[in-house]
């Protein structure tokens, strides 16, 4: 009922502007003469009218949202008018013995653009002034006086469902300073960012630069949390261009923000090509890794995806979302409960959907948990992968991409050894088989299952303390889209036998990121203490993505390096596997590295 009191009005309105503007115009051209035809003047009227209600609707001009106004709307207005004018000439023409009153319709022309867009204007800012009648809004501070800036201003002042009431720019730009970006004016710069909020009165900031590099965007938090007031960042900008969200779309600043770094540029032709129309397993498609690697793929069009995992409720969970994604794309989502484990349920899962590619992500990643329960890690981690993988060489896959971790680096730890000892499980099937076997190594992923992050999150919320195992412990971090979109990428680089490596920036040490998610939530060191546990069993104090031995310089595609990697010695990996339950957790461990460090022979990928 709104849309049509809305439209009425406004059709009202124009008929009214565009019915009297010609008299006006001939009184305003012709104030002297009388040389213009009354007749042709109420035709030429009439004309008008129903030439701009005609192009009005061709160019929509009574479907836009003139509440947010801009440019674009000002040129539908100026073309609707000018066909309009231009099509009431030729009326006039030959119903005024072949005369065109030119200066009438020239002044009609300007008082159309001038009343039409008036109206409009006034429109927007009788809209705008509502929205700020409401003295219950926030006053906030937007840092940003770019373009995203100028949207989430935009937005703020012309939106009646947000509580916030922007007053203002910060902006380090200095041609910016103290200028003025939708009637709001630019304060200052970041520096200034304390004392602006205490003379504004500032309750709510929000920083709206999507593409800011994380070591400025470290800095600006940390003078925003100075000032105890609430902060919100922009999406990134992946999902801006991906079209997830919205750039009005706010969220509270997260340790990922702080972390992340310069998304990559996938090659999406070599993916498509590998993806696109194909079906596509994944293993472990309940877990974090695996979950994320199938939102991923959806956006490639595979034919069919395989979701194949042990938990009922995980596999349940990724199955709903993944439908709900793909809404009325042609992708068949196939839901498979299937412990990797059971060798005779993988090569019948092989066989029954027969995937072209796999991409492996199923295993037991906890690195201490892992030190406890040893055969479970051989079992899951090991075996389980040799039996996917084996299926995969059996029915024929293209590609098979395993997810390795950096802990498979001089390993120390179960899980490391066994994560080393399914690379090379891969790496000797590339030699005795046409599939593609692969692995892609990364550090820690932010926010995964078992990760310290929602650990140190639980911690915080529960009052302290948050536990660290030793100040000097560093890890890689990588965020879970990030990961998943290189193992992607990856697989489309394999010729066989390669260990890819992810390049993970920089190590981060724990602590600064305890200390930066205490800040984030709000609290001081003196509220939320950091307790020291020591290192536990199985844990490094530095973790590495290639060795000495492995490491090959040169990218060969961004942030994705490859490795020369060891040899495994198939009889001793083989009479291990037929008598591991036989060791104690001990004698496991000690079987383990023996097979890891059996050989030294450096063997170059293709």
């Amino acid at each position: 009922m709104a849309y049509r009191t809305r439209l009425a009005t406004f059709i009202l309105m124009d008929s009214v502007i565009v019915s009297v503007a010609i008299f006006i115009a001939a009184w305003i051209a012709y104030p002297y003469e009388t040389v213009i035809d009354t007749r042709a003047l109420i035709i030429s009227a009439i004309a008008l009218l129903v030439f701009h209600h005609v192009f009005a609707t061709l160019y929509h001009l009574y479907n836009k949202v003139w509440a947010y106004a801009s440019v674009d709307e000002l040129i539908v207005i100026v073309k609707a008018v000018t066909l309009s004018i231009i099509a009431a000439a030729l009326v006039q023409f030959f119903v005024s013995d072949f005369t065109i009153y030119k200066r009438a319709l020239l002044v009609t022309w300007m008082l159309h653009i001038l009343m039409i867009g008036g109206s409009r204007f006034i429109w927007r800012v009788a809209r705008g002034h509502d929205a700020d009648k409401d003295g219950n809004k926030k006053r906030t501070l937007i840092i940003g006086a770019g373009s995203a800036g100028a949207m989430i201003a935009r937005q703020l002042k012309t939106g009646n469902n947000s509580d916030l009431l922007p007053v203002g720019f910060i902006d380090d730009e200095e041609s910016k300073q103290k200028m003025q970006l939708y009637n709001l004016p630019i304060l200052g710069q970041t520096k200034d960012i304390g004392s602006i909020v205490h003379k504004y009165a500032i309750e709510h900031i929000i920083i709206a630069i999507p593409s800011l590099h994380h070591e400025k965007m470290n800095k600006i938090v940390s003078v925003c949390h100075q000032t105890k007031v609430k902060t919100q960042i922009l999406p990134k900008v992946e999902d801006l261009l991906e079209g997830k969200v919205s750039v009005t779309q706010l969220k509270d600043v997260e340790v990922e923000d702080l972390l992340g770094r310069e998304p990559v540029e996938l090659d999406i032709h070599a993916i498509k090509l590998l993806v696109s129309g194909q079906t596509v397993m994944v293993t472990g498609a309940g877990g974090s890794i695996g979950s994320e690697l199938c939102r991923q793929l959806i956006k490639f069009n595979p034919k069919k995806i395989i979701l194949v995992g042990h938990g009922e409720y995980s596999i349940y969970r990724i199955h709903m979302e993944l439908e709900a994604i793909c809404g009325e794309m042609d992708i068949d989502i196939v839901p498979v409960i299937g412990d990797i484990k059971d060798r005779k349920r993988m090569f019948d899962i092989m066989d029954i959907y027969k995937p072209i590619i796999i991409y492996h992500a199923a295993a037991h990643k906890h690195v201490p948990l892992m030190e406890y329960n040893p055969h479970e890690a051989v079992k899951n981690n090991i075996i389980g992968t040799k039996n996917v993988a084996e299926a995969a060489a059996a029915c024929g896959v293209h590609t098979f991409v395993l997810v390795s971790s950096d802990k498979a680096v001089n390993p120390t730890s179960i899980m490391g050894a066994t994560k080393r000892i399914a690379e090379m499980i891969v790496q000797n099937l590339s030699k005795q088989s046409d599939t593609v076997f692969t692995a892609v190594r990364f550090g820690n992923v932010l926010g995964s299952r078992g990760s310290v992050v929602p650990l140190f999150k639980q911690q915080i919320n529960q009052g302290g303390p948050v536990t660290v195992t030793d100040p000097k412990m560093t890890r890689y971090f990588m965020t879970v889209s990030e990961a998943s979109r290189l193992v992607i990428q990856a697989g489309t680089l394999a010729k066989g036998g390669e260990v890819f490596v992810l390049d993970m920036g920089e190590p981060v040490k724990v602590v600064d990121l305890a200390r930066k998610l205490i800040k984030l939530s709000g609290y001081t060191e003196e509220e939320i203490p950091i307790v020291y546990t020591g290192i536990r069993p199985g844990e490094k104090l530095y973790e590495e993505l290639l060795d000495e031995h492995e490491l090959l310089p040169d990218e060969i595609y961004e942030k994705i390096y490859v490795g020369r990697t060891t040899e495994a010695d198939e009889q001793l990996l083989t009479h291990f596997i037929q008598h591991f339950l036989d060791y104690s957790n001990e004698e496991l461990k000690d079987e383990l590295m023996k097979i890891v460090y059996a050989k030294n022979v450096l063997v170059k990928a293709h």
